[in-house]
């Protein structure tokens, strides 16, 4: 009960109640706050955070240590992964956790739900009478509070309880957590740095992750991503942090995809990677000798770091520093200009597109364009819609039983020839090459 008190001295009672009269204002539900042992704090708890449904399963000490259980269970998944952690409950009813962490210490959780995500049906009390006959020990009341011997189930008082409960649904839900999440982290004034590191990195291990299932689906063959090592410098230059954090991520994916686990491989890219980010850095203006000092910082902690997870999200951390130098660094008016025509390319790379129709949508005559694009971005503006269309192929000869010739017209080219030839030139080989070579299932990766 200590680390309880604690709590309660954390977050003052006053802030608790502006945080719950906010919400409820919002979503209408109760708050029940918890220490790390999943035990309530019952002054930072709401007067109606435990409905009818919760007090006949708690009850019963099966059902009281359930709880206390899944509680603390809630909160230690919700700490680790830095965002809120929504789930079923052991009785069957909607349960989320809002996890209250200051600084890097993890204090206990925030809970709310108490809820259903849809009107009871026969599906629905089948599933909880199922729940409930798990719970050893546990009698059905009757409304006087006496009990018989009969296990319990679904009727009666639960019945009754179950219904009363609200309805709301999945995105409702989801928007409660992240309002509830914001709005715990300022008024509580806790310091939130660990926790939203924590978010990150978990976000990004979920993208990784996918990215990898993915590519095992398609049998892809492992192959070092230069086009998107390219692409990455081109994003870094213009200062592009959506973009780069994408293309970063497929890149950690596709190394991860080939040595997942292996930590002395993973800090070997990553080196690399910096050296790349580096370079990019200063062909975006920054000065030589800022990078060089930085990098030294930047190697010294890539050999600290002993996990892979920690690496992955360090490395998306510095990519938003390096972004951060570019963009300081810059010609912000050359940039400025720059920017319409890589959105312009970006949105139009599938159709026929000329220079003068780039340059028109930034506002520049079709020299100007074609010698600040080469100069901010390192290629010309139609090397970079080459690099676009080309990717865009290989997404579909990977990812659909579409003919070359479907293909070549989807990715914007007119003459199967000619993109025959600019896919060879920078592949390595033909398009039907590549399907062949990359759709060949590998027994190693599977």
């Amino acid at each position: 009960m200590a680390e309880n008190t604690g709590l309660s001295e954390l977050l003052a009672r006053e802030k608790f109640e502006h945080i719950a009269r906010v919400f409820r204002k919002h979503f209408a539900l109760g708050l029940e706050t918890t220490g790390r042992d999943g035990e309530p704090v019952e002054s930072l708890c709401s007067a109606d955070c435990r409905p009818e449904f919760c007090r006949l399963v708690q009850q019963h000490g099966s059902g009281r240590q359930r709880c206390s259980a899944e509680r603390r269970r809630a909160v230690e998944i919700a700490a680790e992964t830095g965002q809120s952690y929504i789930t079923l409950c052991h009785a069957g009813i909607v349960l989320v956790c809002v996890p209250i962490v200051d600084r890097d210490t993890v204090h206990g959780g925030m809970f709310f739900g108490k809820c259903l995500w849809e009107p009871v049906t026969a599906l629905l009390l089948a599933d909880i009478e199922s729940r409930l006959q798990k719970i050893e020990d546990t009698r059905r009341r009757t409304p006087d509070g006496g009990g018989t011997d009969a296990p319990s189930s679904v009727s009666g008082p639960l019945s009754s309880a179950l219904r009363q409960l609200p309805v709301v649904r999945g995105p409702q839900i989801h928007r409660a957590a992240e309002f509830l999440f914001d709005l715990l982290y300022e008024v509580g004034g806790f310091d939130a740095r660990a926790i939203r590191w924590r978010r990150q990195r978990a976000e990004q291990q979920s993208e990784i992750g996918e990215f990898i299932r993915a590519h095992k689906k398609l049998g892809a063959k492992w192959q070092y991503p230069l086009q998107s090592e390219r692409a990455l410098l081109q994003k870094v230059k213009i200062g592009d942090r959506t973009g780069a954090k994408e293309i970063l991520n497929s890149i950690l994916g596709t190394i991860l995809f080939k040595d997942i686990g292996d930590l002395g491989i993973l800090k070997a890219r990553l080196l690399e990677l910096l050296s790349v980010l580096s370079r990019a850095a200063v062909e975006g203006g920054v000065d030589i000798d800022t990078m060089l000092e930085k990098n030294l910082a930047y190697v010294n902690k890539v050999m600290q770091i002993d996990n892979q997870e920690d690496l992955c999200a360090w490395i998306s951390a510095a990519l938003n520093e390096f972004l951060e130098l570019v963009y300081s660094s810059q010609d912000a008016r050359k940039m400025t200009q720059l920017r319409p025509a890589i959105a312009y390319i970006d949105a139009h790379c599938d159709q026929p597109l000329t220079l003068a129709e780039i340059a028109k949508a930034s506002h520049l005559s079709v020299s100007r364009l074609a010698h600040v694009f080469k100069e901010q971005m390192g290629v010309t503006p139609i090397d970079y819609l080459t690099s676009l269309r080309i990717e865009r192929a290989k997404e579909l000869l990977l990812g659909t039983d579409q003919s070359c010739t479907e293909i070549c017209f989807q990715a914007g080219y007119n003459h199967q020839s000619y993109f025959t030839r600019t896919f060879k030139s920078l592949v390595g080989m033909t398009p039907r090459q590549f399907r062949t070579e990359n759709r060949r299932k590998v027994k190693f990766d599977v």
